[in-house]
Formats: structure tokens, sequence, C-alpha cells
């Protein structure tokens, strides 16, 4: 019995060794940048709200330590009323998030979907506020798919490849 007990804690240590465990934490959540412009102030506020409104959004990542990384989610909200720019709402809500253990194509898909995402609930809720304090009716955007959005981006991207790639491997020299 003392034989098989020393060969499990063997077993333990090794496995504990060799064991690189998945850690994904959200560490901080905050509003790195907000504005608002109203440039068709006050007139607009005559006319009928019957607005055009165009979103963009953009993400941006950086590595800040060991396994410590800062996403950013910049929305872009411009609404128009006849050719004429009501307001014009942009909100980088960002974050800090721990994400370590995890293959790189997973660390990737965690930074460039799932906290864009996480993100998004927190910079819908910053633009609403703005909009509304603003006078207009508050803005609610619609719910994005950031895992959609990704798999688009990395479609482009190993398109985009392909085509370089052929255009050199084709180029008489």
């Amino acid at each position: 019995m003392a034989e098989t007990d020393n060969a499990g804690a063997g077993n333990g240590q090794a496995a504990s060794e060799n064991a690189n465990p998945q850690q994904f934490t959200i560490q901080k959540i905050y509003l790195k940048d907000g504005s608002l412009e109203t440039p068709g102030a006050p007139e607009v506020f005559t006319q009928s709200w019957k607005p055009e409104a165009r979103v963009e959004l953009n993400t941006r990542r950086n590595s800040v330590g060991e396994g410590l990384h800062e996403v950013v989610l910049t929305v872009t909200v411009t609404a128009t009323v006849e050719d004429k720019t009501a307001y014009l709402c942009e909100v980088h809500q960002a974050g800090l998030f721990t994400v370590t253990g995890f293959e790189d194509s997973a660390t990737d898909q965690l930074l460039g979907a799932y906290c864009p995402g996480v993100l998004f609930a927190y910079a819908r809720e910053a633009v609403s506020d703005l909009t509304g304090k603003a006078g207009f009716p508050p803005m609610t955007l619609s719910p994005v798919n950031f895992d959609a959005l990704y798999a688009r981006q990395r479609q482009q991207n190993a398109n985009a490849q392909a085509q370089t790639g052929g255009e050199e491997a084709g180029t008489p020299e």
C-alpha cells in the first residue's frame, strides 16, 4: 500500500508541475474616454426628431504585463437630421483582463471577441446616458455579435495574406 501511495503522490506532483492552469479574470472595467458634441444645437431641438444614426465599432488591445491585457472598445454614434449632424457621441470603454494558460488562438479569441462583448454592455449604457443628458432620446444600441465580427476579421486577414502571397509568387522577376 505504501508503494501505491508514493506512486500516487509522485504522479500528482508531476501533474501539478506540468499543469498550466487556465485563468481568465476581469481586473477592472473603466471609461477611458467619453465625449458628446451637439453641433446642431439648439436648432436640432426645433425640428422633428427623425434621425439617421451611424454606429462604428473598433477594438484595440495591448499587453500591459505578464498575462495582463488592456482591451479598448470604441463606439462612435453619429446622428444626423436632414444631412446636418445632430450629435456625435464617442465612448472608449476599456478593461484590464488577466489571460494566462491558454493557447495563442484561444487567447486571441478571448481578447478579440469575448472581452469586447463584455465591454459593450458598459459602452452601450454610457452612450445611452450621454445622449439622454444632451437632451436627445437616449440612444439604445442593438446587441452585437462580437464572435461573428471576430471571425469575419480573421477571414479578411487570411484573404489579404493569401492575395499578398499569391501576387508575390506570380510576379516575374
